[in-house]
Protein backbone atom coordinates (compact mmCIF):
# COMPACT_ATOMS: atom_id res chain seq x y z
CA UNK A 1 0.00 0.00 0.00
CA UNK A 2 1.20 3.51 -1.30
CA UNK A 3 2.44 5.56 2.06
CA UNK A 4 0.10 8.35 1.00
CA UNK A 5 -2.97 5.91 1.22
CA UNK A 6 -1.87 4.36 4.53
CA UNK A 7 -1.77 7.81 5.88
CA UNK A 8 -5.26 8.39 4.27
CA UNK A 9 -6.70 5.28 6.42
CA UNK A 10 -4.77 6.74 9.33
CA UNK A 11 -6.64 9.92 9.28
CA UNK A 12 -9.98 8.14 8.86
CA UNK A 13 -9.51 5.66 11.97
CA UNK A 14 -8.60 9.17 14.01
CA UNK A 15 -11.32 11.05 12.29
CA UNK A 16 -14.07 8.12 12.75
CA UNK A 17 -12.91 7.40 16.70
CA UNK A 18 -13.12 10.91 17.50
CA UNK A 19 -16.82 11.36 16.09
CA UNK A 20 -18.12 8.14 17.30
CA UNK A 21 -16.08 8.14 21.03
CA UNK A 22 -15.14 4.57 20.31
CA UNK A 23 -12.06 2.99 21.57
CA UNK A 24 -9.56 2.69 18.63
CA UNK A 25 -9.68 -1.20 18.01
CA UNK A 26 -13.10 -1.24 17.74
CA UNK A 27 -13.47 1.09 14.51
CA UNK A 28 -13.02 -0.04 11.33
CA UNK A 29 -10.14 1.18 8.84
CA UNK A 30 -11.34 1.90 5.75
CA UNK A 31 -8.75 0.62 2.69
CA UNK A 32 -8.20 3.58 0.11
CA UNK A 33 -7.03 3.15 -3.22
CA UNK A 34 -6.17 5.32 -6.46
CA UNK A 35 -6.35 2.99 -9.00
CA UNK A 36 -9.47 3.83 -10.21
CA UNK A 37 -11.31 7.12 -10.95
CA UNK A 38 -13.94 6.36 -8.05
CA UNK A 39 -11.16 5.61 -5.76
CA UNK A 40 -8.84 8.03 -6.72
CA UNK A 41 -12.55 10.34 -5.73
CA UNK A 42 -13.10 9.07 -2.65
CA UNK A 43 -9.58 9.68 -1.49
CA UNK A 44 -9.63 13.17 -2.57
CA UNK A 45 -13.29 14.16 -0.77
CA UNK A 46 -12.47 12.41 1.76
CA UNK A 47 -9.07 13.86 2.78
CA UNK A 48 -10.73 17.22 2.33
CA UNK A 49 -13.66 16.69 4.80
CA UNK A 50 -11.22 14.28 7.54
CA UNK A 51 -8.86 18.36 7.38
CA UNK A 52 -11.95 20.31 8.08
CA UNK A 53 -12.86 21.38 4.99
CA UNK A 54 -15.80 20.57 2.86
CA UNK A 55 -15.83 18.48 -0.10
CA UNK A 56 -18.33 16.37 -2.46
CA UNK A 57 -18.54 14.79 -5.70
CA UNK A 58 -20.30 16.29 -8.64
CA UNK A 59 -22.16 14.83 -10.97
CA UNK A 60 -23.86 16.37 -14.52
CA UNK A 61 -25.31 13.02 -16.56
CA UNK A 62 -28.39 14.18 -16.66
CA UNK A 63 -32.15 11.50 -15.95
CA UNK A 64 -32.63 8.77 -17.59
CA UNK A 65 -35.92 8.11 -18.90
CA UNK A 66 -37.05 4.68 -20.07
CA UNK A 67 -39.80 4.50 -22.51
CA UNK A 68 -40.01 0.40 -22.79
CA UNK A 69 -42.37 -2.09 -22.16
CA UNK A 70 -43.05 -6.01 -21.28
CA UNK A 71 -45.04 -7.53 -23.58
CA UNK A 72 -46.59 -11.19 -24.13
CA UNK A 73 -46.67 -12.74 -27.01
CA UNK A 74 -48.61 -15.31 -27.96
CA UNK A 75 -47.30 -17.98 -27.06
CA UNK A 76 -46.69 -16.53 -23.47
CA UNK A 77 -43.04 -15.45 -23.89
CA UNK A 78 -42.62 -11.74 -22.39
CA UNK A 79 -39.49 -9.90 -24.10
CA UNK A 80 -38.93 -6.22 -23.89
CA UNK A 81 -39.29 -3.57 -26.34
CA UNK A 82 -38.65 0.20 -26.65
CA UNK A 83 -35.57 2.20 -25.23
CA UNK A 84 -34.63 4.57 -22.81
CA UNK A 85 -33.05 7.97 -23.37
CA UNK A 86 -31.51 9.89 -21.64
CA UNK A 87 -32.42 13.87 -21.12
CA UNK A 88 -29.75 16.94 -19.99
CA UNK A 89 -28.99 17.77 -16.72
CA UNK A 90 -29.29 21.02 -14.94
CA UNK A 91 -25.62 21.51 -14.00
CA UNK A 92 -22.91 23.23 -15.89
CA UNK A 93 -21.04 21.23 -19.05
CA UNK A 94 -17.67 20.47 -18.64
CA UNK A 95 -18.24 20.92 -14.52
CA UNK A 96 -15.06 19.35 -12.10
CA UNK A 97 -15.97 15.94 -10.56
CA UNK A 98 -15.23 17.16 -6.92
CA UNK A 99 -16.12 20.82 -5.73
CA UNK A 100 -14.68 21.53 -2.38
CA UNK A 101 -14.04 24.63 0.22
CA UNK A 102 -10.73 24.91 2.17
CA UNK A 103 -10.18 28.22 4.87
CA UNK A 104 -12.29 29.61 2.69
CA UNK A 105 -11.23 28.76 -1.29
CA UNK A 106 -13.14 27.87 -3.73
CA UNK A 107 -11.90 24.16 -5.26
CA UNK A 108 -12.73 22.59 -8.12
CA UNK A 109 -10.56 19.17 -9.02
CA UNK A 110 -11.23 17.24 -12.12
CA UNK A 111 -10.44 13.33 -12.17
CA UNK A 112 -8.23 12.17 -14.29
CA UNK A 113 -7.38 8.49 -15.25
CA UNK A 114 -6.73 8.04 -18.65
CA UNK A 115 -8.19 10.71 -20.56
CA UNK A 116 -8.20 14.41 -21.48
CA UNK A 117 -9.60 17.44 -20.54
CA UNK A 118 -12.78 18.11 -23.11
CA UNK A 119 -12.67 21.98 -24.49
CA UNK A 120 -15.44 22.46 -22.35
CA UNK A 121 -13.89 22.01 -19.00
CA UNK A 122 -11.06 23.93 -20.36
CA UNK A 123 -13.51 26.53 -20.72
CA UNK A 124 -14.99 25.40 -17.12
CA UNK A 125 -11.62 25.88 -15.89
CA UNK A 126 -11.00 29.37 -17.23
CA UNK A 127 -14.10 30.43 -15.62
CA UNK A 128 -13.51 29.29 -12.37
CA UNK A 129 -9.90 30.88 -12.36
CA UNK A 130 -11.53 34.52 -13.88
CA UNK A 131 -13.58 34.32 -10.83
CA UNK A 132 -10.63 33.79 -8.39
CA UNK A 133 -10.97 30.20 -7.52
CA UNK A 134 -8.89 27.27 -7.78
CA UNK A 135 -9.37 24.51 -10.21
CA UNK A 136 -6.35 21.69 -11.36
CA UNK A 137 -6.48 18.48 -12.45
CA UNK A 138 -5.17 15.18 -10.80
CA UNK A 139 -4.17 11.89 -11.79
CA UNK A 140 -3.11 9.89 -8.53
CA UNK A 141 -3.50 11.15 -4.84
CA UNK A 142 0.35 11.95 -4.59
CA UNK A 143 -0.16 14.48 -7.40
CA UNK A 144 -3.27 15.48 -5.11
CA UNK A 145 -1.09 15.68 -2.06
CA UNK A 146 1.84 18.09 -3.83
CA UNK A 147 -0.98 20.32 -5.20
CA UNK A 148 -3.57 20.79 -2.76
CA UNK A 149 -0.53 21.28 -0.16
CA UNK A 150 1.00 23.90 -2.19
CA UNK A 151 -2.03 25.90 -1.74
CA UNK A 152 -3.12 24.89 1.60
CA UNK A 153 -0.36 26.22 3.31
CA UNK A 154 -0.42 29.61 1.62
Amino acid sequence: MKQSLKQLSDLQHAYACERTRMPANYVVRTKYTDATANGLTKCVTDYINFIGGQAERISNTGRYIDDSKIVTDILGNRKKIGTGKYIKGQGTNGTADISATYKGKSIKIEIKMNDKQSEVQKEYQQAIERAGGIYFICHNFDEFLEIFNTFANQ
